[in-house]
């Protein structure tokens, strides 16, 4: 437990400090070198590295719908009904999130619109790894579908099977998305920049992946034309503010589902009651034991933080100079707070809003920005599947109203050609007269 006035202002700093993310010029080469490979070898390069990193020999990177139908065919009807559930939330709150074009006319003769469209075509990447995300299928397949995105492609590492979980496949099929690829890490992220001969590019990437997959979206990010990204993305955390009324046991639940995510994730609590602080650390040892993904929460709690503070406003300044990915508030009359907390990706107001409720069904998107990114960055939503764009247009009484100010400016910045482009025009509506 660390008392908040107790620390100067450098030791504030370094218990905020998040667990130091892999920044190695080897991860950066080892990806540069991926993404080259893939751009020359292309559909050869995703086989032979589907082989090498993930023991499968594939015939195929396109997963066929013989091979969808059948693995879903294998899931039974409760699983079923509890993706159907959560899918239903997502797009129900997702929906509520459609945009407002706007066409005003700022002079007489002057409109300006502002319309919204769907990215042509999206890369949904999927982890594999030591758990299928079907939930991460939903979260981005549900809100590209509510864009109206026409095109929607995921991909995914395949299991020792050469498929994918069946819930991953059904909660695809949910989504309307039947373009299915087998591939994972950085080659796939590769593949979606670049295209190869079974997978044509993308314009946006979405989705969580390990430090390769994260530095490869961001190295095809700066390619000249290539695809946008999501979010930038870290390790999971979540921050939990209690008081002395909170339930310790709802609270060290709360810290563990966070922290059985990756060795690297973290859970910090705040809370002006020392008595809290220590039956919340009982109650984590205790629980602890009783997790199937016990080593991993075990080495992830390692980086949790016990903050006593000497009041909850005092909680909340830390909370926003923190800046969670998730942030739970578990005291009295919650709703008190809220406007007083300025950088959070998502926040679970009372005792009966565990994260869990975001990760999966409630309807929020899950895809949040980690690493203290909340103070600039919003949590997924549906504008990040579509694109904004300006439409002008002009009446002849309208560019006579603003004309002389455009080739004014344009004579102050020097740029003669922008001058003329309206002087001939004024110069034709005058009959010929100079402008």
């Amino acid at each position: 437990m660390q008392n908040w006035n107790q620390l100067e202002e450098k030791d504030r700093q370094a218990l905020l400090k998040r667990p130091a993310l892999s920044d190695s010029q080897r991860l950066r080469d080892t990806v540069s070198e991926i993404i080259e490979r893939v751009k020359s070898e292309g559909d050869q390069a995703l086989m032979q590295m589907t082989e090498q990193f993930d023991g499968v020999k594939l015939q195929d990177l396109k997963l066929d719908k013989s091979a969808i139908d059948e693995a879903v065919a294998r899931l039974g009807d409760t699983r079923k009904a509890a993706l159907e559930l959560a899918y239903t939330n997502i797009r129900r709150f997702h929906e509520a999130q459609q945009p407002n074009d706007v066409r005003i006319e700022t002079q007489p003769g002057v409109i300006c619109e502002l319309k919204h469209r769907a990215i042509e075509a999206v890369g949904l990447y999927i982890p594999g790894g030591t758990a299928p995300l079907p939930s991460t299928v939903l979260m981005l397949g549900a809100t590209a579908q509510v864009a109206g995105c026409p095109r929607s492609v995921l991909i995914s590492p395949p299991n020792k099977q050469g498929s994918l979980a069946p819930e991953i496949l059904f909660a695809a099929q949910l989504c309307g998305i039947d373009e299915i690829y087998l591939c994972g890490g950085a080659q796939a992220i590769a593949a979606l920049a670049l295209g190869t001969e079974s997978i044509a590019r993308v314009d946006k990437i979405f989705g969580p992946g390990n430090s390769f997959v994260t530095e490869a979206k961001q190295q095809v990010s700066q390619i000249p034309g290539g695809p946008a990204i999501d979010m930038p993305a870290g390790p999971s955390e979540v921050l939990v503010i209690a008081d002395e009324q909170a339930n310790p046991a709802f609270v060290a639940s709360d810290l563990l589902s966070q922290a059985e995510h990756g060795a690297d994730s973290q859970a910090v609590l705040v809370s002006d009651s020392a008595d809290l602080i220590r039956a919340v650390k009982e109650q984590v040892d205790m629980q602890l034991q009783n997790l199937s993904r016990k080593d991993i929460a075990q080495k992830s709690i390692q980086h949790s933080r016990y903050i006593l503070a000497n009041s909850m406003k005092q909680a909340v300044d830390i909370s926003n100079a923190y800046g969670p990915e998730h942030l739970i508030l578990q005291m009295e009359n919650p709703r008190q707070w809220m406007q007083a907390i300025n950088n959070a990706g998502s926040i679970f107001v009372g005792p009966w809003s565990p994260e869990s409720a975001g990760d999966y069904a409630s309807g929020t998107n899950h895809v949040l920005p980690t690493y203290g990114y909340a103070r600039n960055t919003s949590s997924l939503g549906l504008m990040d599947f579509l694109r904004r764009y300006t439409v002008q247009e002009l009446s002849d009484t309208g560019l006579q109203k603003i004309g002389p100010a455009i080739m004014e400016l344009a004579d102050a910045e020097g740029l003669d050609a922008h001058r003329q482009a309206v002087a001939l025009r004024l110069q034709a509506l005058n009959g010929g007269t100079q402008a």
